[in-house]
């Protein structure tokens, strides 16, 4: 079986690479190719551009680069109608993917799955029946998304998200990196300002001013900085000079499964959490580490999707429990003043903490948290809408 397979972001890297494991388990004889990132590429995948061409979010960062994003989707239609494969699966990043698939259909008649269901119950609902045109079958996150497409004419599987079976840090790994640190027994605040130029930009700044104000209430608080590896070197630059002398984890020094190591006890050793909206917010709370989550984008692009948007929160925790119980700074309410005023709430009360993680929990068992991997699952299922059996008895 050859998958064509087109991540754009870290988020759809991981997702990529967990189906990519679970196809592998099930069926044996797959071929990968595509677009995806180093953990995909890890799984076999032969990604033909760098997955970074494709990171950009908002209206305003996209159109610079428009005539790029246009030669570079022409090529991978033109790469899939030439392969034949016998599956394109698309994951997230839709302002490419879903562009591709309709191509592709458009052009060869090849099965489209595409991974993730794009959040019509939040904006834009009528992209469900434009994408029934093009995309035949749907994996979903979120428990509810089923039915929305569905009710459009798509085959939708809830699959679950792979983060919820993500191996967490042990007691050892959170000790050796407190050590290593130099961290000791000081409380730790992870800081999270995303994995795209643009929302890198704008956030450190607000983020630094939001934790110099931290500071200054809990002198002994350290900051410790989980880099993507995309703006490892963007993000180095702008927070090495910060007080409190920030541990920044930079994933280009040492080897990989090292630098997942590392982020995986920071994330486990964190007492509290100041992160962008996104895929982060998920892997926060399976580590059940008290976040504020905070996102800025640029003013043009706020205006269009703020007036589009058809629910009040971004953060799944508060969207799986229907309770608001991660504070969010969005648009222009990401201020460093309201952001640090969370914070010191967050910090100064063990109740807030305790509802937190206990809305966490409930949201994770909502996705699937204790059951079949994620990844076995999508694999699963795009086995069966292709009418392949797996093999064994797996």
């Amino acid at each position: 079986m050859l998958a064509y397979m087109i991540a754009g972001e870290a988020s759809g890297d991981m997702l990529g690479a967990s189906l990519m494991a679970g196809l592998r388990e099930l069926t044996g004889d797959v071929v990968f190719d595509g677009i995806g990132g180093p953990l995909m590429e890890a799984r076999g995948l032969r990604s033909h551009m760098p997955m970074e061409e494709l990171n950009l979010f908002g209206i305003a960062e996209v159109l610079p680069k428009y005539l790029n994003l246009r030669r570079r989707l022409d090529e991978t239609v033109g790469r899939i109608v030439q392969a034949k494969p016998d599956v394109l699966i698309t994951i997230d990043s839709p302002d490419f993917c879903l562009r591709v698939a309709r191509e592709v259909k458009r052009r060869a008649g090849v099965r489209t799955v595409h991974y993730v269901a794009p959040s019509v119950w939040a904006w834009r609902p009528g992209r469900a029946a434009k994408m029934a045109e093009y995309v035949d079958h749907v994996l979903a996150l979120l428990p509810f998304e089923p039915a929305y497409m569905e009710r459009a004419g798509m085959r939708c599987d809830f699959v679950g998200h792979p983060v919820i079976s993500e191996r967490q840090a042990d007691a050892s790994e959170i000790a050796e990196f407190r050590a290593s640190t130099g961290i000791g027994d000081s409380p730790i605040l992870l800081v999270l300002p995303g994995s795209r130029a643009g929302e890198v930009r704008r956030l450190v700044p607000v983020f630094e001013a939001a934790i110099n104000h931290v500071l200054d209430r809990f002198p002994d608080i350290r900051i410790v900085v989980p880099a993507a590896e995309s703006m490892a070197e963007t993000v180095t630059g702008a927070v090495s000079s910060w007080r409190g002398a920030p541990v920044i984890l930079d994933p280009r020094m040492g080897y990989a499964d090292v630098a997942a190591t590392r982020k995986r006890a920071a994330f486990g050793a964190a007492d509290y959490a100041l992160a962008a909206s996104g895929t982060v917010s998920l892997e926060l709370a399976v580590a059940s580490t008290p976040t504020v989550i905070a996102y800025d984008m640029n003013w043009f692009s706020w205006q269009i999707m703020s007036r589009l948007s058809r629910i009040g929160t971004v953060t799944l925790v508060n969207l799986l429990t229907e309770r608001s119980v991660i504070p969010e700074f969005l648009g222009p309410a990401c201020r460093p003043d309201a952001i640090a005023r969370a914070l010191g709430e967050l910090i100064g009360s063990s109740d807030a903490r305790a509802l937190q993680t206990v809305a966490m929990a409930e949201a994770l068992k909502r996705l699937g948290q204790g059951g079949e991997e994620p990844g076995i699952r999508a694999a699963r299922a795009v086995m069966a809408g292709l009418g392949i059996q797996s093999r064994g008895n797996a």
